[in-house]
Formats: C-alpha cells, structure tokens, sequence
C-alpha cells in the first residue's frame, strides 16, 4: 500500500500533521511505548514503513532518519503496573496522548494508528492500519518499536533467565518456559494477561 494519506490531509488545508502508534501491547512484559512524529511535509523515504514488516537493521536505520529529520519526535510509556489497573487499550491511549503532550511543536492534525484518543484542540484521526497508510503514524510504529526494543535489551542484562532482548517480552516458548520455572518478575510481568495470571495460580514464586 502506498503510504500517502498524509497528503490526503495536506491537500485538505492541514499544515502539520503528527503521527502516532504504540509498541508492546501483545506483549507478557515491560511497559506499553507510544511515540508521536511530526516530519517535514516534503519528507519521503523508502525506510518509512510499518515497523513490522522491517528487519531489525532496517528499523534501526529508519529511526535514526527520523531522528535526524523529523520536525519533532517523543516517545512516551505507561509501566506494566498501570497496565493491569486500566487495561492494555486504555494504556496505549494514555501512552499516545502523554507522547503528544510532550512535543515542543505547534500542530493541527494528529493521526492515530486505529485507537480513538481524544484532544481538546485539534482534530484526531484514527485510521485502521494507519502505519501501512500513513508516513506520519509509520514513522511513529518505528520509533516506538526501536524505543522498546532498545530498553528490552537493557533489561535482560538485569533478568538474563528470562532472555527478554530475544523475545522482547512475547510469549515465545522460551519466555514461558522461564515464567513456568522463574515465575513472574514483580512490577514487569504483566499480572493481568493470562500466561503470567496462571503462574499465580501454579504458585510459581516471583523473582
């Protein structure tokens, strides 16, 4: 698909556009990441794609154009702990709306990757599979995805039983395989998903 909706709006009037996407939301472990992008309106790059569909090295050179390019770009999360009190949905809206909060740059558009969030100055657009039709939301798949990567491989140098830079804090079969014998890490695991809630059950004892 051709990522062009974004001049869809130009072409409509708005003048800045920010894009934004979660990272994280199917995942047992860590916080949700959203991050929120605004790019120059000119701004086109065969890199710019849904984070998913690129290896790990294309993602890594696609955020680092985006860092360099982008008129402004934040990244923000909402822990694990918070997960579990208002659910993974509301915990990826309240991710995008505090990354867009955090932009030092004027807007009036934001374009979301399907979830609904709300904004009391300019329109929101939620557009399903946003990243695949929108530069702008495509750009923030990226970054959040390379954000929470990165801070994965952080933590697995704190919980190596756990092998979270190769899983990332998915449900691989390695990963359930540490929770079944490790039990659940207190305050990452997400204790609402059902893997790490039948841990509790089996009485595997938290690290």
């Amino acid at each position: 698909m051709s990522l062009d909706l974004d001049q869809r709006y130009y072409n409509e009037g708005y003048e800045v556009i920010v894009g934004t996407d979660e990272a994280g939301r199917g995942c047992l472990l860590g916080p949700v990441f959203a991050a929120a992008v605004i790019l120059p309106r000119d701004f086109t790059s065969p890199l710019i794609n849904d984070s998913k569909k690129l290896s790990q090295k294309k993602r890594q050179q696609a955020f680092e154009m985006i860092a360099k390019h982008a008129l402004a770009y934040t990244v923000a999360s909402v822990e694990a702990t918070e997960i579990d009190k208002i659910n993974i949905l509301n915990a990826s809206r309240l991710a995008m709306q505090k990354a867009i909060a955090q932009l030092n740059h004027e807007y009036d558009l934001i374009l979301t990757d399907a979830l609904e969030i709300s904004s009391d100055t300019v329109p929101v657009v939620a557009v399903i599979h946003g990243d695949t039709l929108s530069q702008s939301i495509a750009a923030a798949s990226i970054v959040a995805k390379v954000s929470r990567d990165r801070y994965c491989e952080k933590l697995a140098i704190k919980y190596p039983l756990y092998h979270i830079d190769k899983n990332k804090g998915y449900a691989t079969k390695q990963h359930l395989d540490a929770l079944k014998r490790y039990g659940p890490i207190k305050h990452l695991h997400r204790f609402s998903y059902g893997p790490v809630k039948a841990c509790l059950y089996k009485k595997v004892p938290l690290l």
